[in-house]
């Protein structure tokens, strides 16, 4: 199913670029492999299963669309280097990817350059569509998962001191943990400890020691599952019992694997329930599980099945694949999809509903929609 292409650098200004031949030639660049393997695995899911569809229905413009993947290995420089190589040898017409808002943010300046339009399911950071016009997102952003989060906080978990925990080696959780401290400051809140981590650390109980000392009503973790779970089982082991709560990044069966029943009292937030009851959602949960031996789809999965449907649109409504007129196209979506309806706004970004999740009897439950 996956690709492991490889090119040189180059550049696409302005052409069709893959939609000249049999087929219509899309790139995907995932963390299929890695510290992040599950957001990406999830993404690239959802992204063929969408394809898959789309093909059996005849494709767009009379042509399949061939799915290119490579995987970037969840590592820092990869996205860059395999862009190039997608855009330049492969000639894509389009760059689907990434999860992850710092590896999205290596590969837009080079879409920009070159061109090529870039849809990413699901990086959060506002950086990533601000690099420029070719640059879009189909998830909500981290001003309102920051915002809806600190309000959370406030009003749900009724947490006045809370501590955060931040990666400093993450654009997505510096800067959600910036769009959180804003509004929950603002609210009344205080925050009462800031401690920092760096990706893939092990180790955490000295920020969580001091975190501890400061008697904080909650605990908020703007990090990536991997580390996420190793916080909250550190945690309750120094006999930390206040809530934890944190963003889309949670999210992946591995949390659950690692801090098991440590995650009762925790929450995060996310853009996509298996359990909502729309015709969308539950049509594409039928065809998810159908593809993939019952598996129910998280978050990821799903925005990386409307990020191939946004794209499709695209193309069809612009009647081309020439770069500026598909540019164009994706820039005027308005579509339903699994997540429910991706309307771009004039920064090309989707505002949206987003869901609540929280852990009870070892498994993931949807608690509430929070509406943009």
């Amino acid at each position: 199913m996956l690709s492991a292409i490889v090119c040189v650098t180059g550049c696409n200004k302005g052409s069709e670029a893959g939609g000249g031949g049999d087929t219509i030639k899309v790139g995907e660049f995932a963390s299929l492999t890695g510290g992040e393997a599950n957001f990406g695995q999830s993404s690239h899911k959802g992204t063929a299963l969408a394809v898959d569809e789309i093909n059996s229905k005849g494709g767009v413009l009379g042509k399949k669309i061939e799915l290119i993947t490579e995987d970037d290995l969840s590592k820092q420089g990869e996205s860059a280097t395999i862009v190039k190589k997608l855009i330049s040898r492969d000639k894509v017409v389009a760059i689907l990817g990434e999860v992850a808002s710092g590896r999205s943010l290596e590969a837009a300046p080079i879409c920009q350059e070159n061109k090529i339009p870039q849809i990413s399911p699901s990086s959060t950071n506002p950086k990533v569509t601000e690099t420029g016009d070719y640059i879009f997102r189909v998830c909500f952003t981290d001003p309102f998962q920051g915002k809806l989060l600190a309000d959370f906080g406030l009003n749900t978990l009724k947490a006045k001191r809370v501590a955060m925990l931040t990666d400093l080696a993450s654009a997505y959780s510096v800067g959600l943990a910036e769009y959180f401290k804003g509004p929950f400051v603002a609210g009344g809140g205080t925050i009462v400890a800031d401690q920092k981590y760096a990706s893939h650390d092990k180790d955490f109980k000295a920020q969580l020691t001091a975190i501890k000392a400061a008697n904080p009503d909650a605990i908020f973790v703007p990090g990536y599952y991997t580390e996420v779970g190793l916080i909250v089982l550190q945690a309750r082991q120094l006999g930390i019992p206040v809530p934890i709560f944190g963003g889309d990044g949670w999210e992946g069966a591995e949390l659950l694997q690692i801090a098991g029943d440590s995650l009762t009292n925790t929450f995060y937030s996310t853009h996509f329930s298996a359990v909502k009851n729309t015709p969308e959602a539950q049509s594409f949960l039928k065809a998810f599980q159908a593809k993939y031996g019952g598996e129910i789809p998280d978050s990821m999965a799903a925005l990386g099945y409307d990020s191939a449907l946004v794209l499709a649109d695209a193309i069809k409504r612009a009647g081309t694949t020439e770069s500026a007129k598909l540019r164009d196209a994706i820039a005027t979506t308005d579509l339903v999809g699994a997540t429910g309806r991706t309307k771009l706004d004039e920064h090309r970004d989707a505002p949206k509903a987003a869901v609540i999740i929280t852990v009870e009897n070892g498994k993931f439950k949807f608690l509430r929609d929070v509406q943009p």
